[in-house]
């Protein structure tokens, strides 16, 4: 793999904001091409909602995750009319759709449907109230598992996201994180619950990810075209048969996010741009490698700011 490759990331679910991706699909008939292929597969207007909201209805799970998606690939899709080309992409949780699409996996209007069928998989398993998650700072990750592991009472709390050094994010029941929340602050560790209410990537979304299956088995999916590091192995995904597994198994298994950058920095990608709203995996990459260039876009100031820098990187 070349050196100074460019690397995409695509964020996940809780990036989402009202008004993402409103300016680029005012000023880029690119941008506006992806929000109505999105309103068309839908049935409905996701645009709307990504652009004026209510919040309310964009942070449902159903609705959040193809929201961002839309954002994600519509920014992406600006991206290529600058002639930005990638060599390898990554997402986290919903961004690894971003990041296929990116690769040639999937297309834009399919993974928009899939990620909204994914969306309500996820938000159907666990009714509100019984699921809860809660990012845990200031811990190593193996002291996070540790805790999980002790908490008894025959509910379940697991690690579910492993984001950079000094944040790992739990999930599963809400008691039982509220348990492993106490327990990592008796140990000096700062606890924050996140405004969720579905226990992502644990064992309580297992049905979720058998129901996923199903619908991915009706689903075109190509061989990436450019390598994509996979959630839930840190590992290149190369086939169509493993992109599936990896998106069934993601579910229910814990985001290894930390082992995903660092898999690539070992590979010789030093340029990271993320793509899509918010700029949470910039803040991972820098906790990660400090020296890693990462650039942002995610609205029409970002473009522009990062088009002029990235001039600047050979």
């Amino acid at each position: 793999m070349a050196r100074n490759g460019i690397a995409l990331l695509f964020p996940g679910q809780g990036a989402q904001y009202v008004g993402m991706g409103k300016d680029l699909a005012d000023s880029y008939p690119a941008a506006r091409k992806v929000f109505a292929a999105a309103d068309e597969v839908l049935g409905f207007s996701i645009s709307d909602l990504c652009f004026n909201g209510p919040k309310t209805q964009l942070t449902l799970t159903k609705i959040t995750q193809p929201a961002i998606t839309a954002v994600s690939m519509a920014c992406w899709s600006v991206l290529l009319e600058y002639g930005i080309v990638p060599d390898a992409a990554a997402g986290l949780s919903l961004g690894e759709y971003g990041a296929l699409v990116a690769a040639g996996s999937l297309d834009v209007r399919t993974a928009v449907w899939l990620v909204h069928e994914r969306g309500r998989l996820m938000q159907d398993t666990i009714p509100p109230g019984e699921g809860a998650m809660g990012a845990v700072l200031g811990l190593t990750a193996d002291i996070v598992d540790r805790i999980c592991c002790s908490v008894t009472g025959g509910e379940k709390v697991e690690v579910a996201n492993y984001n950079c050094p000094g944040q790992v994010v739990i999930a599963g029941h809400t008691a039982a994180v509220a348990a492993a929340g106490k327990l990592a602050e008796s140990h000096g560790a700062r606890f924050i619950p996140l405004d969720v209410s579905s226990p992502f990537h644990t064992s309580l979304l297992s049905p979720a990810g058998e129901k996923l299956a199903a619908i991915l088995a009706r689903v075109d999916i190509k061989a990436p075209k450019i390598p994509v590091v996979a959630n839930v192995s840190a590992n290149y995904v190369t086939t169509a048969e493993a992109v599936k597994k990896s998106l069934i198994e993601q579910v229910s298994s814990a985001v290894r996010w930390e082992e995903s950058i660092r898999r690539m920095l070992a590979d010789g990608y030093e340029t990271f741009i993320e793509v899509g709203p918010g700029k949470v995996l910039s803040g991972f990459l820098k906790r990660i490698a400090r020296t890693a260039r990462c650039f942002n876009v995610y609205d029409l100031f970002s473009l522009k700011k990062s088009l002029a820098e990235l001039k600047g990187v050979s």
